[in-house]
């Protein structure tokens, strides 16, 4: 028995995990090398025919809430701004109601670096909030790690989503031993002065080497932090499915109050709780990150599949999805396609 057999057709798995959120990669090409994701000489991307074009994009996203029961979307890349077509296809979705006849959840994942000319466009198409990536505090450290002299576009990005009302404004940085580990302090009194929420996120094994001894834990993280910050962890009931567990910060004498998050996806591994389905920029389905296999829904509608086969095809992927991501497992093997390629 399969997933396809289900009325109504939802994306539920084996273990009884339903998927509702939907991560949309609409390009694998990005504007920055950060190091824990690409070389500095970049990685090859794949060709433009190989990319769903944008009426491909609006259609499989319709069949993903009007048949499979999706919430939430959130657009990813790569660098999701690179794509020139971005709000109209925000604005497609935008329009899609879920079966309850409530509007979806639309958000992104960016890193800010063309929001201060497009925030107010992306949020009239129908953006409600963006993540942005900020593993720096300040333009040094932000060149090191990203290779690129942009910090203060990140800046400005952030503060243009704040004014075009794309709020709450989540941080998303990474930390890597010996490039900007030391930073923790103050990117989490820069979320705190400026409003925003800081989640860290423990490096995955996508992208450039990892090796799990050398990673920075949430423990490492919460230790570092506690040196500085008076943190209270929020009750676990106010999680649901979302990745990032919360602290609340008390205010200090350089910051007011807030709270920040940290993404433990390696050493506190919430597969159990998981709703996410993933679709790549060139058109192929993934159940997790890690998964080490893909359904190609770009070959089934360049010839002519039906939304029902489609769908079909889709809902049969998550029903094989994993346990577990696996990470701790000795046979573990990363995924061929790096982050930029999979959408984060």
């Amino acid at each position: 028995m399969t997933a396809v057999v289900n009325a109504p057709m939802r994306l539920v798995d084996r273990f009884g995990r339903v998927a509702r959120d939907l991560r949309v990669s609409v390009t694998d090409r990005c504007n920055l090398r950060c190091a824990y994701c690409m070389p500095a000489e970049g990685v090859s991307f794949r060709p433009k025919n190989e990319i769903l074009t944008s009426s491909e994009l609006i259609r499989l996203i319709k069949i993903a809430v009007e048949i499979l029961g999706i919430e939430k979307i959130c657009f990813t890349g790569g660098e999701p701004l690179l794509r020139k077509d971005l709000e109209e296809i925000i604005a497609e979705a935008a329009n899609l109601r879920k079966k309850d006849g409530e509007k979806i959840e639309i958000s992104m994942t960016t890193n800010g670096l063309g929001l201060a000319h497009r925030a107010k466009k992306l949020a009239e198409a129908g953006l409600q909030r963006v993540n942005i990536s900020l593993d720096a505090a300040n333009s040094h450290d932000y060149k090191i790690l990203t290779r690129r002299d942009r910090f203060a576009d990140a800046i400005a990005g952030a503060q243009a989503a704040h004014d075009a009302g794309l709020s709450p404004i989540k941080l998303n940085a990474v930390l890597l031993p010996g490039f900007n580990d030391h930073q923790a302090p103050d990117l989490v009194k820069l979320a705190l002065k400026n409003g925003y929420t800081l989640r860290f996120i423990e490096f995955m094994p996508l992208g450039t080497a990892w090796e799990r001894q050398k990673m920075i834990t949430c423990e490492d993280i919460l230790s570092k932090l506690r040196e500085e910050f008076t943190l209270k962890m929020r009750p676990e009931s106010e999680r649901g499915s979302s990745p990032a567990k919360y602290w609340d910060v008390a205010a200090g004498d350089e910051h007011p109050a807030g709270k920040i998050g940290i993404i433990a996806s390696v050493s506190r591994p919430f597969c159990g709780d998981c709703d996410r389905t993933r679709l790549t920029a060139d058109g192929q389905i993934r159940s997790c990150l890690f998964a080490r296999s893909e359904t190609d829904l770009r070959g089934l509608l360049r010839s002519g599949a039906s939304d029902a086969d489609i769908a079909g095809a889709w809902a049969e992927n998550m029903w094989n999805k994993q346990p577990g991501h696996g990470i701790d497992d000795p046979s573990f093997l990363k995924p061929k396609r790096n982050m930029s390629a999979i959408g984060g």
